[in-house]
């Protein structure tokens, strides 16, 4: 099992902990390979693109205009964490319906 996210973040951290075989890929040192991205969006669209972040708060409005996608190769820690990969499918955020999801209670 494999999570993106960041190693700084809560929600990471709590994922890690209650998945303690999973692999944690840091977006800001390994951006997600372009054909995952391509499938997050096509999953989650608009929510993979985490709009409380500190990083979301100092972008300029033009900049927030900007496609999903572009901001998120731009500003890979924009994307909503963790992003899990367990076999061929995919969760988004730490929340009970991951947990669910993943078989974890």
């Amino acid at each position: 099992m494999t999570l993106y996210g960041l190693k700084n973040c809560d929600s990471c951290r709590r994922a890690r902990r209650e998945l303690p075989d999973s692999e944690l890929i840091d977006l800001r040192e390994h951006p997600l390979p372009e054909p995952l991205l391509q499938e997050a969006y096509a999953q989650f669209g608009e929510a993979l693109l985490n709009r409380r972040s500190t990083t979301w708060r100092s972008l300029d409005s033009d900049e927030r205009g900007r496609p999903v996608l572009d901001l998120l190769r731009t500003h890979p820690a924009l994307m909503k964490r963790p992003l899990i990969r367990y076999g061929e499918r995919l969760c988004l955020g730490w929340d009970a319906s991951t947990r669910a999801a993943l078989g974890i209670t």
